[in-house]
């Protein structure tokens, strides 16, 4: 099973966007640093935008960049801008309600998801954008 993988470029784009000390960065370059398709990172920085996380322009001048400092960008705002889907999935069919394992399962595991949710966004509120930008220089 694939894991989502936009939580991960997402930091990758925004900490380039970091970088460029506010000038605005064109989705190609973007794109070749992360090794996909500009589509992609376009598709990426809509969601971006909506979240007013980045301000993007088009035209021969345009480009994209940090809507706030990297300090006041948290990375529970990154994740929740994407829709990078749960930890896991229900059973596409529903269970067996006759059953005492079938009929409780999903109320479980519904409840399960929550928790998980809920410690992925505290921890990711630990961390902002600054903090990645930190980590990566030392290296």
């Amino acid at each position: 099973m694939a894991a989502n993988s936009q939580f991960a470029i997402a930091i990758h784009v925004l900490t380039i966007l970091a970088r460029s000390g506010g000038e605005r960065v064109k989705s190609d370059y973007i794109a070749g640093s992360v090794n996909t398709n500009p589509v992609v990172i376009r598709r990426l920085l809509s969601n971006l935008q909506e979240a007013n996380l980045v301000e993007s322009q088009v035209g021969a001048a345009g480009g994209t960049s940090l809507a706030k400092q990297p300090k006041d960008i948290r990375l529970s705002e990154v994740y929740n801008a994407l829709s990078c889907g749960e930890v896991f999935a229900l059973h596409s069919k529903e269970p067996n309600k006759d059953c005492p394992v079938g009929r409780n399962m999903a109320a479980f595991l519904c409840g399960l998801q929550k928790e998980i949710d809920k410690s992925i966004g505290e921890k990711l509120n630990q961390y902002t954008l600054r903090d990645v930008l930190e980590k990566i220089e030392e290296r």
